[in-house]
This record gives structure tokens, sequence and C-alpha cells, in this order.
């Protein structure tokens, strides 16, 4: 029995060392902590490029990442594949939402392909100062609106001006256990002087 145990452990560790080694080989968006604020991060990111999609509802995140993986599968002018990055992006609070995956460093915007379907738009997201909280699990509408609330209240309670959009950020793949999944929500703030 005790050997069957360690096989099982054995395996276990190694799975989760897989999924977790997928995960970090994955290009993540250069950013800069600024400071720290009761368990919140305030981050300044440099301007970057977004292949950025509408969605239906707040409960299209699947039809919008189909979208966005079938521009960066191939689904271009120039059928180039276009390596995947993390986080996914989706914003909060909106009649409108959008979904965004940030292009990889490598490319200016005049450089990538057009994309096929007319619902993806390429497009610069200028330099940004954000306020993050960041949690494990799944991110559940409950938990997101939860970590939304929280970070906000530490902002208020900082005196820190928020000045912008609210987003979910998502840096893992599906099949990710809940336990290792990284998830971040993001409220763009005034830059601290």
């Amino acid at each position: 029995m005790a050997g069957l145990k360690s096989i099982v452990l054995t395996f276990l560790i190694t799975v989760i060392s897989g999924f977790s080694h997928v995960a970090n080989s994955i290009e993540e968006a250069d950013y800069e902590v600024i400071r720290e604020v009761g368990g919140i991060e305030i981050r300044h990111y440099p301007s970057l490029i977004q292949a950025v999609t509408v969605l239906p509802g707040a409960a299209s995140s699947s039809e919008g990442f189909r979208r966005l993986a079938g521009f960066i599968f191939g689904g271009n002018e120039q059928a180039q594949k276009i390596a995947m990055t993390a986080p996914v992006q989706e914003t909060l609070g909106e009649a409108q939402p959008t979904m965004a995956f940030t292009m990889p460093a490598q490319y200016a915007l005049e450089e990538l392909p057009r994309p096929e379907d007319d619902r993806v738009k390429l497009q610069r997201l200028e330099a940004r100062t954000v306020a993050v909280v960041s949690f494990s699990g799944w991110a559940t509408q409950a938990r997101v609106a939860r970590f939304e609330r929280e970070l906000r209240k530490k902002l208020a309670a900082n005196e820190i001006e928020i000045s912008g959009d609210t987003s979910l950020n998502q840096y893992n793949p599906p099949w990710t256990l809940p336990f290792l999944r990284r998830n971040e929500i993001m409220i763009e703030v005034d830059s601290p002087s």
C-alpha cells in the first residue's frame, strides 16, 4: 500500500510540475511594481499591443476567446501563427465588455497581420498604472465580484484614485488545477506622485 501511495504521489507531482512549466513558459507583459499597499500591488505597464474583441455580453467569454484564438492560430491575412501570451484580459462592469490577448513584445503594430474576423481589432494600449489583487482558484462571477470589491475598498482606504477600466486577467490554460491558477483583478489608477 505504501508503494502505491508513493507512485500516486510521484505521478501527481509530475503532472503538477508539468502544468506549472507550461504556464510559466508563456510570455507575459512586462511591468514594474511601484509599491505595495495592504496586500495589493500598484504596477506600471509600458505601452503594448493587443488583439481585442467586443463580447455580446458578460457571459460570452468562450465566444470571445475562440475569436481571438482563431486570429493567433492563423486566422489572419497571412495565415501566420502568433504565440499565445498571458494574461487573457476581460473588462468588467461594462454594457459591452471586451476580451483581449496581448501580442508578443517582438511585434510592432504594423508588423502584425490583419485579422480575418472583422470583430477582432489590433490596437495599442498606452502605458498605464494599475492596482492589482491576485487570487487562485476558479474565477467565478461571485469570486471576481468579491475581489473587485476588496480591491476598491483598499484603494479608497489608501486614497488612491481610480482613473479607468477594471479587468479580470487570467494566466492559465483551462486544464490547470484550481489551486495552481493565477487570476488578477486590475483597476487603472492615477500614477503616484
